[in-house]
């Protein structure tokens, strides 16, 4: 699993298909404040294990304010599925994807992620996973690292 880490000072997720009942975008995930915006990639390998793992390491992380992690102030987070994270572009003009899980793989290790950071008692806010998203953040710092587990 692949994950881009982002300390933001807010972010959110929009899609443009009307859920919410307007004909307009529709928030789907938002967090509020200090905290961190997560883009998580799945390839083929990965398992529940490795998600476990990750939301360990994404919970524990000291990249917040003042060498802090999400779990010493208790900070939300928004998290992603992003499956470009697996994309490779080395040769031509156009990437492929041959790295990247499939959804029907992906989608449950992204959810399990999720799980157990809820589990370890993150707040925690998501992206809808397989939908066009427009994602909005205020990058502090600007603070982005790539984990990989």
């Amino acid at each position: 699993m692949r994950a881009v880490i982002q300390r933001v000072d807010g972010a959110s997720v929009t899609v443009a298909d009307g859920t919410d009942g307007s004909d307009g975008p529709a928030v789907v995930g938002e967090i509020v404040g200090e905290g961190l915006c997560v883009l998580v990639g799945v390839t083929h390998g990965d398992t529940p294990e490795k998600a476990a793992r990750l939301a360990r390491k994404l919970w524990s992380l000291r990249v917040l304010e003042g060498e802090k992690s999400c779990s010493d102030v208790n900070a939300p987070l928004l998290v992603i599925s992003q499956f470009t994270l697996y994309g490779d572009a080395r040769k031509g003009r156009r990437p492929t994807w041959n790295a990247a899980a499939p959804g029907e793989v992906a989608e449950p290790l992204v959810d399990e992620v999720v799980e157990q950071l809820r589990a370890l008692g993150a707040r925690v806010a998501t992206g809808r996973f397989g939908a066009e998203m427009r994602v909005s953040l205020t990058n502090h710092g600007p603070f982005t690292v790539l984990v990989e587990v």
